[in-house]
């Protein structure tokens, strides 16, 4: 399969660090999205409704648990891992998203914090899409403060714990068969995590409505009753937030690499547009102010690429910090904000309608900048580390 470069990866970032078997890898993603996906997923925006027909695919392609011993398909670089964030958000965030959830937070915390009895009977459930999780930190009262805000309690009673409080905004729950959910324990006050099957009794998820951003994402609120839970599907490993940490600092890095691939695909439906759009007897590509947009969009894609490719160099070699990737997402959703903005403006009241992708893109950007970690706490992530000083409140 010959490789085809993106026009928008402007320094040729793919072309020059990718294997070839990578370059095959993204070719494969790329074609599968463009062809069955995008052509269809402006109804399924509208709807609210997520295309469960990708699902399938995603796993033959190999997507959904690429990183771990016990299911990578081939041996591949966490750039590979980002540009495959980058294919899919350009195409569709939503979709980047639902694999973000099963490949990254779902398999990363099993892989990450599951003793080894947990990673080889989860791990290919995963990655085969014969099981979906979903991932339940945020609650309705604790987002950016979940290290020490969280509300929902685990007590340890025999052989078992039982689960109470409520979760927030958790992607894919509306359909997961199980969802992690992090919990406080009554006995010392640190953070557990737990493999909840979703068909336990007092386990609740009810559909978030009403959205404008990422709307076929299922996200759901989760209440939890009594719910128990065996000692064998607590995570063995995950037994403070530090642990919790250690899966996100992984994908905000990737959220990073998706925001990219939600500005790309703005930025090239905006070129596509102003190539054909005549006005005033011609392109409207040939008008310096658009030109100006366009290029404004490509200069802040090829910097963020340029960060988001170096972050994920530095989690292959294992010197990744938080600060690292707390900078890479706040910089390149900030970044993605802009361009899609510039997108929309390039296509004048045609931005605002879905047949032409750049509404959708330019909504779906709201999500990626508030979502695992918003600018301002990313932001004071990284003040706190070229200070020396905490600014958090």
């Amino acid at each position: 399969m010959t490789f085809a470069p993106l026009s928008s990866d402007f320094y040729g970032y793919a072309e020059n660090l990718l294997t070839d078997r990578e370059k095959d890898a993204i070719m494969a993603i790329r074609e599968w999205g463009e062809r069955e996906v995008l052509p269809v997923i402006g109804g399924y925006w509208e709807r609210a409704e997520f295309p469960a027909q990708v699902i399938a695919p995603l796993a033959e392609l190999g997507t959904l648990a690429f990183a771990w011993d016990e299911t990578k398909p081939f041996e591949n670089s966490a750039v590979f891992r980002g540009f495959v964030a980058l294919e899919l958000a350009r195409v569709d965030a939503s979709v980047s998203t639902f694999v973000g959830v099963q490949n990254g937070l779902v398999a990363g915390t099993l892989a990450l914090t599951g003793s080894a009895e947990q990673r080889a009977e989860w791990l290919p459930k995963i990655a085969s899409a014969e099981v979906i999780g979903a991932f339940g930190l945020t609650e309705p009262l604790s987002g950016s403060d979940s290290a020490r805000g969280l509300r929902t309690t685990a007590r340890r009673e025999g052989d078992s714990w039982v689960l109470n409080g409520s979760k927030r905004w958790i992607g894919n729950a509306t359909f997961s068969d199980i969802t992690i959910i992090w919990a406080k324990d009554e006995a010392d006050g640190q953070v557990k995590g737990f493999i909840v099957p979703t068909s336990t009794p007092g386990y609740v998820a009810t559909k978030i409505e009403g959205k404008i951003s990422l709307r076929s994402v299922q996200n759901a609120d989760i209440t939890l009753t009594d719910v128990v839970v065996p000692e064998s599907l607590r995570l063995q490993n995950a037994n403070t937030f530090r642990d919790t940490a250690a899966v996100l600092r992984q994908t905000r890095a990737e959220v990073a690499w998706a925001a990219v691939g939600t500005a790309i695909g703005a930025y090239e439906a905006a070129v596509a547009y102003a190539k054909q759009r005549e006005q005033f007897g011609k392109p409207i590509a040939a008008h310096q102010l658009i030109q100006e947009h366009l290029v404004n969009g490509l200069g802040n894609i090829t910097a963020s690429l340029g960060m988001v490719v170096r972050v994920s160099q530095m989690l292959d070699a294992g010197e990744q910090r938080d600060e690292h990737s707390a900078l890479a997402k706040a910089y390149a959703t900030s970044r993605m904000r802009e361009t899609v903005a510039w997108a929309r403006e390039t296509l004048g009241g045609n931005g605002i309608v879905l047949e032409h992708h750049v509404a959708r893109y330019f909504a779906d950007a709201e999500a990626l900048y508030s979502y695992e970690g918003t600018r301002e706490m990313n932001t004071l992530i990284v003040g706190r580390a070229v200070t020396g000083e905490a600014a958090f409140v």
